[in-house]
């Protein structure tokens, strides 16, 4: 069974590094778009449309040029909120440069967001 989240960190990465301005990624979930809403919101990528193609859905992304590396964390490491820090100095080259993704019991959000609301996840995969 392919990894759907690892999939999209990839495609992304992949598309970012030869320079195109859009990418397809398939096939949709729930958490893949949940994933690409907070890209969205943090500035990594552009628009996003859903596409129903009859065999499982994908998304249409806008690529904006700003990421440089994308990766899924596996296998997905519980992580209670005072490790949070460790986890974004392992993951992220410096401070304040990228975001570490974290699927809580709140909704799926950046570390730093995670930080401020005091809340402990699941980690996803990191992007700068």
């Amino acid at each position: 069974m392919p990894d759907i989240i690892s999939d999209l960190f990839s495609t992304l990465q992949n598309a970012e590094m030869v320079g195109k301005r859009e990418c397809i990624i398939k096939p949709f979930s729930k958490l893949a778009e949940n994933i690409l809403k907070v890209l969205q919101r943090e500035g990594y990528i552009g628009e996003f449309e859903y596409i129903d193609d009859g065999r499982g859905g994908k998304f249409r992304v806008q690529l904006l040029g700003r990421i440089t590396r994308s990766k899924s964390i596996r296998p997905r490491f519980p992580v209670k909120v005072n490790e949070i820090v460790e986890w974004a100095e392992k993951c992220l080259p410096a401070k304040d440069v990228g975001i570490v993704i974290i699927s809580t019991s709140k909704g799926v959000m950046t570390h730093k967001e995670c930080l401020k609301k005091h809340v402990g996840g699941v980690l996803i995969g990191y992007v700068y």
